[in-house]
């Protein structure tokens, strides 16, 4: 599905301001329209960090969320959320993370929010650049819930999310968001050990009902909670089950990995367009555009311009702002000389 040449996107998280930060310990204190204004001033800052950037596609910043994932469980019926974790103190790892146990038939009567996110990014930037939204699909999120006996496994359990997430999916399509992506980082974390013909069906399944009618990405990233991977970070296992993904653009985790099996993106190039992180969100060194120019060039060694996108590693939750904004300019300046040099 060709596009203007190597054009320039984030996956979603944008980092949230500090007073933002600070008022979310402090939720008593303020009303339900408090609440409401400080979410769409985070908003628009996050807009105009993207927009200043000259970025050609940008999210909310997922300002609403507080992560990228985790806050989508307070939307769910028949669970308990329970946010205490095995071990508090030390190095930030994953194990730092809480699980829910699931008492009754997990429901989402609001919805998961999405759509929500999206019209307030619709009234907040009316004017020009793409707009996407970005939902965690039904595997990653059934990670952080346990299973019992109505639901023995974690396959049982996305069985019962991917109708949720559908729902979603179509709501975003009736209010009109043409870019949509599924961010789906736990297929590309366990596909090494999980069956990849498997999970492409159930990405499939679930993104049946609006295939066609957006663009729709699949984010693949090896996790990135406090800037640390989950996983062993090949993406050999999951090919060549998942160029049957049916998604229009597949994204690809790059920069952090020094750009390791660079060559596969030929192959996925021949049947969908690409998404490539020049961007390494886990790293503090500021990229230059001359670092981003060299990496675009490298990965058009194996996809055609008008095939390629590139946009950081994963969503920039986890790095500081002062650094995001710096990478993002320098990302769209590097983008900018590629283009210029074909």
């Amino acid at each position: 599905m060709p596009h203007d040449p190597i054009l320039t996107s984030v996956i979603g998280s944008y980092p949230i301001p500090g007073w933002l930060e600070y008022a979310a310990e402090h939720l008593a204190d303020f009303g339900p329209a408090d609440i409401a204004e400080m979410q769409a001033d985070a908003t628009t800052a996050a807009i105009m960090d993207q927009v200043r950037a000259g970025v050609d596609v940008i999210t909310d910043g997922e300002q609403s969320r507080f992560d990228f994932n985790l806050s989508f469980y307070a939307f769910l019926g028949g669970i308990v959320a329970d946010h205490s974790t095995e071990r508090r103190f030390g190095p930030p790892a994953h194990d730092q993370r809480g699980k829910h146990t699931i008492i009754g038939e997990l429901t989402a009567p609001e919805g998961l929010g999405v759509v929500a996110e999206y019209e307030r990014l619709v009234e907040l930037a009316p004017w020009g650049p793409g707009l996407k939204a970005s939902v965690p699909g039904p595997y990653t999120l059934s990670g952080r819930l346990l299973p019992n006996a109505d639901y023995p496994d974690r396959y049982a359990v996305t069985e019962t999310l991917v109708p949720i997430v559908q729902r979603e999916l179509e709501g975003l399509i009736s209010a009109g968001c043409e870019i949509i992506t599924v961010d789906e980082p736990s297929m590309s974390c366990y596909a090494h050990r999980e069956d990849p013909e498997r999970l492409v069906d159930i990405y499939n399944r679930t993104v049946a009902p609006v295939v066609g009618s957006c663009y729709l990405g699949a984010h693949l990233c090896f996790g990135n909670y406090k800037g640390r991977a989950v996983a062993p970070r090949r993406y050999a296992p999951m090919f060549p089950a998942f160029l049957g993904l049916a998604a229009d653009e597949i994204h690809f985790e790059m920069a952090s990995r020094e750009f390791a099996e660079l060559d596969r993106l030929a192959e996925v190039a021949e049947v969908k367009d690409v998404a490539v992180g020049v961007i390494d969100v886990k790293n503090y060194y500021i990229e230059t555009p001359e670092d981003v120019a060299a990496r675009i060039s490298e990965c058009l060694r194996y996809v055609p311009a008008d095939r390629l996108s590139v946009s950081p590693d994963c969503g920039l939750s986890q790095t500081a702002r002062w650094a995001s904004r710096v990478k993002l300019e320098n990302m769209v300046a590097g983008a900018n000389l590629a283009r210029a040099s074909l």
